[in-house]
């Protein structure tokens, strides 16, 4: 039975994966929350940890991406409840879906609903963004959008202040697998000063494969309804620079090109998986900046810099390069 749960929830990349799993496994969702104002930028990032002699416990991490602070709430593994179909999911009483977050916690506690989710299309062959990535079973780690862009409804009650997160801007991803990547980068945007409907997300990574590895990249760009799509098994080209606090990423596709320049800013430690135990640890920031060029057929679709962004440089970076 956990086995054709698992072959069923390769089609939907959103819901739990880790149906009969008991070690060497994580699971996680990462919740992005920007209020109106941009004064709070907030992830919640709920799971499960599994370990290699089977020590299991569950989690809710947050992150204060503006005080760059984080905190890392346990919880019994039992408290880890998944929906058998959907995206639903609690950690103790804290609750966490496609539709909304509702939190719980020592300091911090209230409601957000999202509205318009934008998911990232399905196709032939194609569940998620790893295309048919998806349907190998020995990747080390697994990647999955819930939506690109949305907006926020509701209050969380922070310490002594009410936040209302009314008209803000959200988005929703999640990895599943063993061990996040010996090297990666990830960066995060849907706040640009030129458009107000457009989200940035992209990701290199260090991939294990047959003995060897490569170096894999995914990423998308949302543009009013349209998504421009640049990844390994798209065919497209890379090229990376990184240097000082500076990223330098460019995507190619036949007739599209991407260029993005992100800035690192101050971030916040979390912990992240390493053998499915929450023992690693990871830098992110929610203050970085990324400057977005898109082209097609040579013409510039889009110029614009997108702020309140996520940013990951992790691990042996000069494999990426």
């Amino acid at each position: 039975m956990s086995l054709l749960k698992r072959l069923r929830a390769t089609w939907y990349p959103d819901e739990y994966h880790g149906w009969g799993r008991t070690r060497r496994y994580f699971e996680g969702w990462y919740f992005k929350v920007v209020s109106p104002d941009e004064r709070h930028a907030l992830a919640f990032i709920p799971g499960i940890s599994m370990g290699q002699y089977g020590e299991c416990h569950s989690f809710v991490q947050v992150m204060d991406g503006k005080a760059c602070r984080a905190q890392y709430h346990r919880f019994s593994a039992d408290a880890f409840r998944p929906a058998e179909r959907g995206f639903e999911v609690f950690v103790g009483e804290n609750l966490f879906s496609g539709q909304k977050v509702k939190l719980d916690l020592p300091g911090l506690a209230g409601e957000i609903r999202f509205q318009n989710p934008t998911p990232w299309p399905k196709m032939l062959g194609a569940p998620g963004i790893m295309g048919w990535y998806s349907f190998v079973p020995f990747m080390e780690c697994f990647h999955g959008i819930v939506s690109l862009h949305h907006s926020l409804e509701g209050k969380l009650k922070m310490g002594d202040e009410e936040i209302d997160f009314a008209n803000g801007k959200g988005y929703i991803e999640k990895d599943w697998g063993r061990s996040f990547p010996r090297a990666y980068l990830w960066m995060q945007t849907n706040h640009f000063d030129t458009h107000d409907r457009a989200s940035l997300m992209a990701s290199v990574a260090h991939i294990p494969w047959l003995g060897s590895y490569f170096i894999g990249f995914i990423s998308g760009f949302w543009l009013d309804g349209r998504l421009f799509r640049f990844a390994t098994y798209t065919g497209a080209r890379k090229r990376l620079t990184i240097r000082d606090e500076q990223v330098e990423l460019i995507f190619k596709n036949p007739k599209t090109e991407l260029r993005l320049l992100a800035r690192q800013a101050a971030g916040t430690a979390l912990k992240s998986p390493i053998a499915g135990e929450m023992t690693g640890k990871i830098q992110e920031s929610l203050q970085a900046e990324v400057q977005v060029e898109l082209l097609e057929n040579g013409r510039r679709l889009f110029e614009g810099s997108g702020r309140n962004a996520g940013l990951e440089v992790a691990g042996e970076t000069e494999l990426l390069v």
